[in-house]
């Protein structure tokens, strides 16, 4: 597999990419409930390493509980930071550097809120965002369709937003229907390798030809480019996103995942050599 070098600079932000991060909408946390307990078990150690010092104990047996209280309070602080500002400053930078024309037909698998299916949405004034979701706050807080118009209408932007509830494994739409494809943190929601995989297909099946998939997770995106090269899709590539992009810590970092499906009637150098090896053409000589 290639590793694609990162178009993405997690140090810079451009002035384009700043005006998408301005954003009027409320985008809520992503699995909420993570970051609650983290900042809970930071303050739960610091506590007990105060009780361990009042009561007599040599700061040296404190030290311990202390330490262990900061790691969990910094990683619930880079927790917050990447749900509510740094995906977004990493998803503006990518869109702004995704070519869109304007006009195109635009999917966001796992749409939740809107964080990154309304910025697209900003940059398709000819074009259409599609949002497809099941709407569990579990995965995000307040994980609502209402609460998802609600910040398409405060960014200026429902006329050109559409949302419907669905499963990303069956989803309700034609074969060849969009233009990009996209997704972020939302894949990886699928339990079972089996699920995931059909997610990645389905995301496949209503591309259309020359269309661009990109898929921003955290875990399986190995998987995710596995079954794209198996559905010959072109160019597939995976990079990491940056600690911008770090739910906590480098240890739970999200990868980006892109590919282009093939024109009608094409055929990729690479499947044709792996066609040509099992015998099915002779090579020109």
């Amino acid at each position: 597999m290639r590793q694609g070098p990162p178009s993405y600079n997690a140090g810079a932000v451009s002035e384009g990419t700043a005006d998408l991060t301005r954003r009027k909408g409320d985008y809520g946390f992503d699995a909420p409930l993570l970051p609650a307990l983290m900042g809970a078990t930071g303050v739960f150690l610091a506590v007990v390493g105060l009780v361990i010092a009042l009561r007599g104990g040599s700061l040296s047996n404190a030290t311990g509980p202390w330490l262990a209280a900061v790691f969990f309070l910094l990683s619930a602080s880079l927790y917050v930071y990447t749900t509510r500002v740094g995906k977004f400053v990493v998803w503006a930078d990518l869109l702004q550097h995704a070519g869109l024309r304007g006009d195109e037909h635009l999917l966001d698998m796992g749409s939740g809120r809107g964080a990154v299916l309304l910025m697209a949405a900003k940059l398709l004034p000819a074009g259409m965002a599609v949002g497809l979701d099941l709407w569990r706050s579990i995965d995000q807080s307040g994980n609502r369709m209402e609460t998802a118009l609600a910040n398409a209408e405060a960014e200026g932007v429902r006329d050109r937003v559409q949302l419907h509830t669905g499963d990303m494994s069956e989803m309700p739409f034609p074969d060849d229907a969009f233009d990009i494809v996209l997704s972020s943190m939302s894949i990886h929601n699928i339990k079972t390798a089996a699920g995931r995989s059909r997610a990645v297909s389905e995301a496949v099946r209503v591309l259309r030809p020359g269309g661009r998939l990109l898929v921003a997770d955290i875990i399986a995106t190995g998987e995710y480019a596995n079954r794209l090269h198996e559905l010959r899709m072109e160019d597939v590539r995976r990079r990491p996103l940056g600690w911008r992009f770090w739910y906590g810590g480098p240890w739970v970092a999200a990868s980006l995942v892109t590919a282009r499906k093939p024109a009608a009637g094409a055929e990729t150098a690479a499947h044709r050599r792996m066609r040509i090896s099992r015998g099915g053409e002779t090579p020109r000589m």
